[in-house]
């Protein structure tokens, strides 16, 4: 981790593949974002360290990103932690040469690299987060999707009003452990919805469902194990969270929808590609599937 602390504001120094501006359109993809909100070319984040609310404001420009604080200044060592997370939250630490080497040489992704180029896999790094996000997300739209999580949001989650503004942090699992099924009922969730998700709660809130051990795992395919023993946690879900919570960068979701679609505009097929298709093209990209489709993804958002 590369960067400078001149205690009333962090300067991270990130490596040449890196694109704040590609970052802030991906983050910027829906209006009901809840969880970071970008106004004036800033990215604003509301976090929590030690029972300390902390309001992050970030910019990029000339290869550098800097954190402001708007409520304060903080400790030294409250400093070196902010510096991590963002580090981790924009997947810095990763060296995207051999992905791009082979994304030059890949008749779909070289056009898509070349034109979003420095964009990151931007992560969830709270565990519970990602988990009940990739629930809330499965077989509706991405619209309903962020309507149901700005609800969730709204009505579980701890705001904070500075300036005119109201930053939201996100729900806790002992909050949600505590509810009813028909309290997220009220917000529209389906009843398996809500089940899975008062569950997933339950087991982060008390331990046996943790990002440590998870991670203590370096087979990727017994993390997908464990995550899909979790009731409502089908493959998909596994490998969303795998991607975006666990920085896997051969985790694939290759039943997306959004995948599929991205795939047909980049091929200009009148139909959405198979999955045995999408095998076939994806064995180019052994190892780096996670930012194929990342990129891909962002494919849809121009």
């Amino acid at each position: 981790m590369e960067w400078t602390d001149n205690k009333k504001t962090i300067i991270i120094h990130p490596p040449k593949e890196f694109s704040f501006e590609e970052c802030l359109v991906f983050l910027g993809r829906s209006n009901q974002e809840m969880t970071h909100q970008i106004k004036d070319g800033y990215l604003y984040k509301l976090m929590k360290l030690n029972g300390k609310r902390i309001l992050l404001k970030i910019s990029g420009q000339s290869r550098e990103i800097t954190i402001d604080f708007p409520l304060g200044p903080l400790l030294k060592n409250e400093r070196m932690l902010i510096a991590k997370y963002v580090w981790d939250w924009f997947d810095l630490e990763r060296d995207l040469c051999s992905f791009y080497d082979i994304a030059y040489q890949d008749e779909i992704l070289r056009p898509i690299v070349q034109k979003y180029d420095g964009l990151r896999m931007i992560g969830i790094s709270n565990l519970f987060e990602a988990l009940t996000w990739a629930i809330i997300g499965q077989q509706i739209n991405l619209p309903f999707a962020y309507a149901l999580k700005k609800r969730f949001i709204e009505q579980f989650g701890e705001p904070l009003e500075f300036e005119g503004q109201t930053f939201w942090l996100y729900p806790t699992p002992e909050k949600i452990a505590a509810l009813s099924v028909e309290d997220l009922r009220n917000l529209q969730f389906s009843v398996r919805k809500a089940e899975y998700v008062i569950e997933v709660a339950s087991k982060v809130a008390n331990g046996t469902l943790t990002k440590v051990d998870l991670l203590q795992n370096e087979n990727d395919d017994e993390i997908k194990k464990t995550l899909m023993n979790i009731r409502g946690i089908g493959e998909w879900t596994a490998h969303y969270v795998m991607m975006k919570c666990l920085h896997s960068s051969s985790a694939f979701p290759i039943t997306d929808v959004g995948l599929h679609n991205a795939l047909k505009q980049a091929l200009g097929l009148h139909r959405k590609p198979s999955l045995p298709e999408i095998k076939g093209m994806s064995k180019k990209w052994d190892g780096w599937e996670a930012y194929a489709t990342i990129y891909l993804w962002r494919s849809l958002y121009d």
